[in-house]
């Protein structure tokens, strides 16, 4: 392995814990958009993504006669009754003037931007130059979901994209996801409805992130929680190979339940290398994953079959809970979870409520400044659901103060269920109510 190979690696473990720890500091809000990694489920059943594609050009080295990348994974997934979930880009062509960076470096494909499929061949790549792929992909039945139309860096990321353009706040984030929606609605009338931002990076300038871009576009974060490895280079091909199937071997040794759920991470493309050890290691993978039972499906069959990642969909609290997002209702943290047994508070409840007829009042908030509450900065999750429950009725802040961390109470709720509802529940003698019992509540209210 060399040592730049090393380093990279080093570094990416290095930000993973880095990420770890800044994820158990920070606080989970409701969200209207949900990151979804795995989901809980007792079928062995998971989901494969492929970022960067559709590509034209052969596997490299070449193994397929020529075949073009994108063909050959999808061969290989019909194979094994497998679906995959694409997640393309549109036409990074436009992404010049720039020069090619170091080989094996995270700039290999451009210092300024990325080039796919490689710098200077971006006519070989994408959904705008490779339609026959996007018709061939659509025809085995595999899923498009989008990587953004130029896969320009949403934000910032000086720790390893430092000297990477970006883009320049939420509208063209925004313009840049509608082209490439546009781009398969006109050629094919697909409705793309899930998205992975460009390397994860998720802040965009003026105080916003992928999840306001997401939820003005009405998609969901498609992330994953297993990494397929082809993307990192290693000392050779072979060993590139190996390291797409041999972790998940050993999981799956030590637990065959272990990829239940789970999103895999792969490259329909070349990693730092210009090699694709994912057209030779997809094939051990899916095998793997067939001798142990496993079936794998699109992400968004996935979310059919279970849309939540602690919560069994065939449980009470589960089947509750689809029933409210089927309702365009926001039941879930932003990462997914729905936290059946955290006590509901003023706050969460305003948000689940009206966490998606307040998208845009939440941008235009943030940008005025304006609180709406004191005790309610205009930039917290929920600022905006709060200010329409109560101008609806259906919540009261007197005093000027939301109290968006307190519980909600059985008098509050009664007044809640009776205005945005329709119906008033029975007040019972509980001091305070749990998301799961809320669910319950509120999903035999609508079916009343």
């Amino acid at each position: 392995m060399s040592l730049v190979t090393k380093s990279i690696g080093l570094a990416k473990k290095a930000k993973h814990r880095f990420q770890d720890q800044i994820k158990e500091r920070t606080p989970v809000y409701l969200s209207p958009v949900r990151r979804i990694e795995r989901v809980a489920t007792k079928e062995r059943v998971c989901a494969m993504t492929f970022d960067d594609g559709p590509c034209r050009l052969p596997a490299s080295p070449d193994h397929f006669r020529g075949k073009a990348l994108t063909l050959v994974l999808a061969e290989i997934l019909e194979r094994h009754g497998a679906k995959g979930s694409f997640d393309v880009v549109g036409d990074t062509s436009a992404n010049y003037p720039d020069k090619p960076g170091k080989h094996g470096s995270a700039s290999w494909g451009g210092v300024r931007f990325d080039h796919y499929p490689d710098f200077g061949k971006d006519s070989d790549g994408g959904v705008v130059h490779c339609p026959e792929l996007i018709d061939r992909l659509l025809a085995g039945g595999h899923e498009i979901t989008s990587h953004t139309y130029s896969h320009v860096l949403f934000g910032w990321k000086p720790l390893v994209y430092g000297q990477r353009k970006y883009l320049q706040g939420l509208e063209p984030v925004v313009a840049d996801l509608k082209k490439l929606h546009q781009a398969m609605e006109d050629g094919w009338g697909y409705p793309v409805r899930l998205s992975r931002p460009p390397h994860y990076v998720d802040g965009i300038k003026g105080g916003f992130t992928s999840y306001d871009a997401y939820a003005l576009m009405g998609y969901q974060y498609m992330a994953a929680s297993f990494d397929g490895a082809g993307w990192l280079p290693l000392a050779t091909y072979e060993a590139e190979v190996e390291a797409t199937w041999r972790p998940m071997e050993k999981l799956l040794l030590e637990d065959p339940d272990a990829f239940r759920g789970q999103i895999i991470f792969q490259k329909d493309g070349f990693n730092m290398a210009r090699r694709t050890p994912i057209a030779d290691g997809l094939d051990k993978q899916l095998q793997l994953l067939t001798d142990h039972g496993y079936k794998v499906v699109t992400v968004s069959e996935l979310l059919e079959r279970s849309p939540f990642c602690d919560v069994q969909p065939d449980s009470g609290t589960g089947r509750a809970a689809r029933k409210l997002l089927g309702r365009g209702w926001c039941p879930a943290f932003q990462d997914n979870t729905l936290r059946p047994d955290a006590v509901l508070t003023r706050g969460e409840l305003a948000m689940m409520a009206y966490g998606w007829e307040t998208v845009q009042r939440r941008i235009d908030m943030v940008r005025a400044g304006r609180a709406p509450f004191r005790d309610l900065a205009h930039r917290h999750p929920y600022a905006a659901a709060a200010a329409l429950a109560v101008e609806t009725g259906s919540m009261s802040a007197p005093d000027g103060r939301f109290r968006p961390e307190a519980p909600v109470t059985a008098v509050e709720l009664a007044q809640f269920c009776s205005t945005r509802l329709g119906r008033t529940p029975s007040l019972e003698n509980w001091a305070t109510l749990t998301h799961g019992e809320f669910f319950l509540m509120a999903a035999g209210l609508l079916e009343g």
